[in-house]
Order: C-alpha cells, then sequence, then structure tokens
C-alpha cells in the first residue's frame, strides 16, 4: 500500500497493543443497575486476530464499545497503544453489522472520508481508496452508491474504509451476521487476507463458533451475568483452514460445551 495519513506512534511491539485491568460496567435503566461486565483483566498482542464469543448479554459488544471510546466503564484500567482510550480515534478502525456508509457518497468517496477529514491530499486518498477497493476486491466499484451494492460488497467497502487511516486496531461487531451463508464465507476469507497483508490487531466480536475458528488465532469466551472471561483458547488450527477437520471439530465441540455448561449455570 502507498503511504497514508499519519496515525498516533506505537508502543514497542514487544509490548501489548491493548491492556485492561479490572474492566468492569454497569448500566443504569428503569429497571435497576446491569453489570454488563464484570472486572475483566486480559492483554491483546499487536497483530493478532482475536474473536470475542459467547450467547447474548456475556458482554462482548460492552467491551467492543469501551475499546471503541462509544462508552466510558465504570471501573478499571484500558489502554490501547500505552494510552488511555478518550473517545474515538482514526488508530481505532470500527466495522459493524449495518455497513454504516454515507449513503450521498460514491464507495471511493465513503474510504476517501477519514483520510478528508484528517486533511490527506485529494490524490494521496484517491490512491489509497483505489488501493483498498483492489485490497477487497472490488477494482470497479468505486463510482457507484451504497445502493448499487449487493450487501457483500457494501460491506467490504465498510471494511475498507477504517483501513484507510492505517489503525492498529480494527473493531469488528458481528459484521458478517446479516449476510447469506455464501457471501458470509467468502468475506471470511477476504478478510484473513486482508489481515495476513495488512497486519492490524483485529477484535471480531461474534456469537458463531464456527466463524470464530475459522478466523481466530485466539478465542476469548465469556459468560454472561455479569460478563466475563471463562477461557481464553490459542487456536492451533493450521491456515488455511478446513471447517471439516477432526481438529476443527473438537474444537467446536469443547466451545459449544464450554458456552452451554455456563450459560446454564
Amino acid at each position: 500500500m502507498n503511504a497514508r495519513v499519519e496515525v498516533a506512534p506505537q508502543v514497542g511491539l514487544d509490548q501489548p497493543l491493548i491492556t485492561c485491568i479490572d474492566l468492569g460496567h454497569v448500566h443504569d435503566s428503569g429497571r435497576g443497575r446491569t453489570t454488563a461486565l464484570g472486572n475483566i483483566s486480559l492483554t491483546i498482542d499487536h497483530a493478532e486476530f482475536v474473536c470475542v464469543l459467547g450467547p447474548s448479554g456475556c458482554g462482548k459488544t460492552t467491551l467492543f464499545n469501551i475499546l471503541a471510546g462509544f462508552v466510558v466503564p465504570s471501573h478499571g484500567d484500558i489502554q490501547v497503544n500505552g494510552r488511555a482510550i478518550e473517545g474515538p480515534s482514526a488508530e481505532r478502525g470500527v466495522v459493524f453489522q449495518d455497513y454504516s456508509l454515507f449513503p450521498w457518497l460514491t464507495a471511493q468517496a465513503n474510504i476517501e472520508f477519514g483520510l478528508r477529514m484528517a486533511g490527506q491530499a485529494a490524490r494521496e486518498r484517491a490512491e489509497i481508496a483505489r488501493d483498498l477497493l483492489r485490497l477487497v476486491g472490488l477494482p470497479e466499484a468505486g463510482a457507484k452508491y451504497p445502493f448499487e451494492l449487493s450487501r457483500g460488497m457494501k460491506q467490504r467497502i465498510a471494511i475498507a474504509r477504517p483501513l484507510a487511516t492505517r489503525p492498529s486496531l480494527l473493531l469488528m461487531d458481528e459484521p458478517f451476521a446479516a449476510l447469506d451463508a455464501m457471501t458470509r464465507s467468502s468475506l471470511q476469507a477476504k478478510l484473513i487476507d486482508i489481515h495476513r497483508q495488512e497486519q492490524p490487531t483485529i477484535l471480531f466480536v461474534t456469537h458463531n463458533i464456527a466463524e470464530a475458528l475459522f478466523l481466530a488465532s485466539r478465542l476469548i469466551v465469556m459468560s454472561p451475568n455479569p460478563g466475563k472471561i471463562v477461557e481464553d483458547i490459542k487456536v492451533d488450527l493450521p491456515r488455511p483452514r478446513r471447517r471439516t477437520s477432526p481438529r476443527f471439530n473438537e474444537l467446536y465441540e469443547h466451545l459449544e460445551r464450554a458456552i452451554g455448561l455456563e450459560t446454564a449455570e
């Protein structure tokens, strides 16, 4: 890829990218207080592909929102690149389930948006956007508007857009959940290619065990009431991964039991 907008310097690669210490969050509502996230502690290294897996209500989306800077935790400490999170930042790219593209902008202009806000020159940001369109497999789609794109194409643009500012962390909240099975599988494979080429740290939230096993180098398994980490697993499956391999199915059954047992308690 060509030169991109400057981002804040990273801490040494021998230091974790993300550090959480006794992190917790309590929601206040008309029904009282709910502990969405218990006191969790973890570190995530540079270039790791981490899937956060668990049932609804386990706190995985709350953790995502705290890392994105959308929610201030009730207590605990969380740092990215050695700095406390003080709100959203270009160094933490975000991809949602619902694409969140600007409908009045073309695919290329959507990708350029963050660069334009950062003051990047028009020629440079256009070159970056074209590179990213090629990276996500849509080199001819730059002039199309979101309404002209399929769901899978929209989500490819939604992934390309935060990559333009070279984030050290890419946060993804069930980005493929609304897609059909074939498109979902295609985008999972594409995301692995992107991770191999661009090397961001990815934190990917999902409740789909097979998806997590196919994608992740590491799995954080959570349970609800309150949200807590119950397993932290290095995925030892070689790439390319086969969903029908004995080891894949062994891990699948292990995770199914772990999540089921924790949910039943």
